[in-house]
């Protein structure tokens, strides 16, 4: 497995849960935070799939997981991260063997995934978005907010977001198939369709092509499915994770999260929308 060695300078619902999270006191809780600490890094496994974790061509990892768990562990007393890239599926075996001291990767959660490891609290979320036109002049919030008075969302054909419209009672002619994302956002600009809806990772991306100041996203979508990843740690490194996550919950309250995550295309307001509890709860 190939070995990158990151040398650091110094330098909602989701949040109320996170910093209700206190940093165990005892030395045998915090024993793995001072063995990073003694040691000077912490090893963290990532795949090379941006926007979430990349690897420049001199070696350096960035990518918007690993900005952010480099940032708490400065704040935690550890200096640098060492980072080794992993495919998906290797992720979790290799950080039970102590392969890894945490996953920082762009691992969404899932119920079998939080049953063998750990989560922080959300970090990366990808929701559902909307593109509207600047101030969101009809004040959609949910693709509910469609049924009402004709208006007209699209959406790709047989995709996720035209689902979710047509359940949430948006009648069919309302719900307009668009065959991509360009046609989507011109036909927003041109005032064919009242907004058009993909995952915030692609409306953002979208835009930032566009750079149309006319232009607005309002995400997470509510009552839409958020998926997120977190940091996830060994079982028995509980105290680790919640030092993780009372740094993590003051980064979010401060600002900061937003701004390592968002220029990434990362929604802030996604990820703080939900909690690890509910994200890991067995589907019902």
């Amino acid at each position: 497995m190939k070995k990158i060695a990151i040398f650091t300078g110094i330098g909602a619902l989701a949040l109320g849960a996170a910093v209700a999270v206190s940093v165990p006191s005892s030395a045998q809780d915090n024993a793995k935070l001072e063995q990073l600490k003694a040691q000077g890094f912490a090893r963290v496994a990532i795949a090379n799939e941006p926007p979430y974790t990349a690897v420049g061509a001199d070696g350096k990892v960035s990518g918007a997981a690993p900005d952010v768990a480099r940032e708490v562990f400065k704040r935690l007393g550890v200096p640098d991260i060492v980072a080794s890239i992993s495919e998906y599926g290797a992720m979790i075996p290799g950080l039970q063997a102590g392969r890894h001291d945490v996953v920082t990767a762009g691992l969404f959660m899932k119920p079998e995934r939080c049953a063998a490891v750990v989560y922080s609290e959300p970090v990366l979320c990808d929701a559902e978005a909307l593109l509207v036109k600047k101030g969101n002049p009809k004040g959609f919030k949910s693709y509910a907010d469609f049924a009402k008075d004709g208006a007209t969302v699209g959406a790709p054909g047989g995709g996720t977001e035209e689902k979710l419209a047509l359940d949430a009672g948006v009648p069919r002619a309302q719900v307009i198939v668009v065959p991509d994302g360009q046609s989507g956002l011109k036909m927003v600009q041109d005032g064919r369709i009242d907004a058009y809806s993909l995952p915030v990772l692609s409306i953002n991306d979208l835009m930032k092509k566009a750079a149309d100041e006319n232009l607005e996203v309002i995400a997470p979508v509510e009552g839409a499915p958020v998926y997120c990843d977190g940091a996830a740690f060994k079982k028995g490194d509980e105290a680790l994770r919640d030092a993780f996550n009372v740094e993590l919950a003051k980064m979010k309250e401060s600002g900061e999260f937003a701004k390592i995550i968002e220029p990434y295309g990362f929604s802030a307001a996604a990820a703080m929308s939900t909690t690890t509890a509910k994200l890991c709860a067995p589907a019902q």
